[in-house]
């Protein structure tokens, strides 16, 4: 019976540490200002590392987050993430001042030097990555972790 008890009090546990980042949401909801983690910049460029920050990069259940992609243009790439695109909601993706709400994304190209931005709230918790296809370094690739 304790066993059952203290799993009951782990489980309750969990949502609360995942609570979004502002006690009252208010009329915005999750899209609230006080509730926006720190954005997210990778750079897509032949040779260079995907993220200059640490790994895995943090993100809260429930928080909203802005990922801007910067392609310099040098090489035709891609960026993949099925697992990461999976686990959270996309508000919009945004290209050239285009707002696109999507259902769902697996991945993006960039075939010369451009950004999008997309907009997200990460849902399940888990580590994810989005990486360059067919690329085996670690610095093609950025983890995520969803707490």
């Amino acid at each position: 019976m304790r066993c059952s008890l203290a799993l009951a009090a782990a489980l309750m546990a969990g949502p609360a540490a995942a609570a979004p980042l502002c006690d009252e949401l208010g009329f915005a909801g999750l899209l609230a200002s006080c509730n926006r983690g720190a954005p997210i910049e990778l750079t897509l460029a032949s040779g260079q590392p995907l993220h200059s920050g640490d790994q895995p990069v943090e993100l809260q259940s429930g928080a909203y987050y802005e990922l801007e992609i910067t392609a310099d243009g040098s090489a035709e790439l891609a960026l993949s993430g099925p697992g990461f695109f999976r686990n959270i909601w996309i508000n919009e993706i945004v290209i050239n001042d285009i707002e696109i709400r999507p259902m769902a994304v697996d991945s993006l190209e960039f075939d010369a030097a451009g950004a999008a931005r997309i907009s997200f709230v990460a849902i399940k918790p888990g580590s994810v990555e989005l990486k360059i296809p067919g690329s085996t370094g670690d610095s093609q690739r950025v983890q995520f972790a969803i707490r």
